[in-house]
């Protein structure tokens, strides 16, 4: 189900309509298109490293569109979210479920999404430990659940290191990780992969792509921890604007993304995109419909962890579970329109 990625903005147009956005908060109108372009950047990393890989493409970004392009780098995702909410970002790079809050949230809108030099469109979430640990080599070796194992989880707003490990490591095991481990911290990626090569937490949720990325320029790093779990494929991160710029402002920022790369100095953006995470390809045609797959997992994970509860009467349960249902039944029609 994750593997499907949906490019129409007609069927995001009726995705919207159908009431999956969260029509009840608000977010501050633009009064004008912006004098200076703040993009922003989730935190998968230090701020650091995510400015020396971004910096060239965002020089590029100003001579193209002409107009000053500010970076804006938060300590979590949230800060971005927040960001394009209140009007202060108004182009980001995201997650699937990061984008998915700033669609719903913050008047953002998906209009291009990334892809690997290699010409794939995806990556994975993993779970990671140490190396040498003989004692865990299994998702049943983590789930013995004895109160014992220090467990490293993504910041709550990313796909990879937090929904999709949450649906279908805990979820679909019945699991809560409060419940399973001695601790449960939330982390980025490159923090979580450093914890656990060096023995701070005993398992952690990552990434491919931060794997990949450390192992080219840290190997050390990564030769200190292995897979014990890896989820289907999730589809490539995307690109989000503020929807109510002008529609000229969205033409170029888009037009700039799609020729990054295809147009112009085809080399050396192609040299700028391979320094990007591990090894980015070309910008591809996107819409808030890539995010039906992140919907559809968020709402079996309410469905399971209202089903499993026992806070909740029999009665309570079928209602609310009638109603995800319902919902999960207009993602259905649309995804069948791929």
């Amino acid at each position: 189900m994750i593997r499907k990625t949906i490019a129409s903005a007609a069927l995001a147009a009726s995705m919207l309509a159908s009431g999956f956005a969260h029509a009840d908060v608000e977010f501050k109108p633009l009064e004008k298109d912006p004098e200076t372009i703040v993009f922003g950047f989730i935190s998968t990393e230090s701020s650091s490293n995510l400015k020396a890989q971004w910096q060239p493409l965002i020089e590029d970004m100003e001579e193209a569109l002409g107009k000053d392009v500010e970076a804006f780098f938060a300590p979590d995702y949230a800060g971005i979210i927040e960001g394009m909410r209140f009007g202060k970002v108004h182009v980001g790079w995201f997650g699937n479920k990061s984008a998915m809050e700033a669609v719903d949230r913050a008047g953002g809108e998906v209009f291009v999404q990334t892809s690997k030099s290699d010409g794939t469109n995806g990556y994975y979430s993993h779970i990671i430990t140490q190396a040498d640990n003989d004692k865990l080599n299994t998702l049943a070796d983590m789930l013995k659940c004895d109160g014992s194992l220090n467990f490293g989880i993504g910041d709550p707003n990313s796909t990879s290191g937090f929904l999709v490990p949450t649906y279908y490591v805990f979820a679909q095991n019945g699991v809560d990780p409060k419940n399973c481990f001695k601790t449960v911290r939330n982390a980025n990626h490159e923090t979580n992969l450093m914890a656990t090569a060096n023995n701070q937490v005993d398992v952690a949720a990552n990434n491919s792509e931060q794997l990949a990325r450390t192992q080219m320029v840290k190997p050390e790093i990564t030769d200190k921890v292995k897979v014990i779990w890896t989820s289907p494929l999730i589809p490539s991160d995307p690109m989000v604007y503020r929807k109510d710029m002008s529609r000229e402002l969205k033409s170029e920022i888009k037009a700039f993304f799609l020729g990054y790369g295809r147009l112009g100095d085809v080399e050396e953006a192609n040299k700028v995109l391979g320094g990007i995470q591990d090894g980015m390809g070309k910008f591809m045609e996107s819409s808030n419909a890539q995010l039906y797959p992140i919907r559809q997992l968020e709402l079996y994970k309410d469905k399971l962890k209202i089903e499993n509860t026992a806070e909740l009467s029999a009665d309570e349960k079928a209602k609310r579970v009638s109603e995800i249902d319902k919902q999960l039944a207009e993602l259905d029609i649309l995804v069948s329109y791929e």
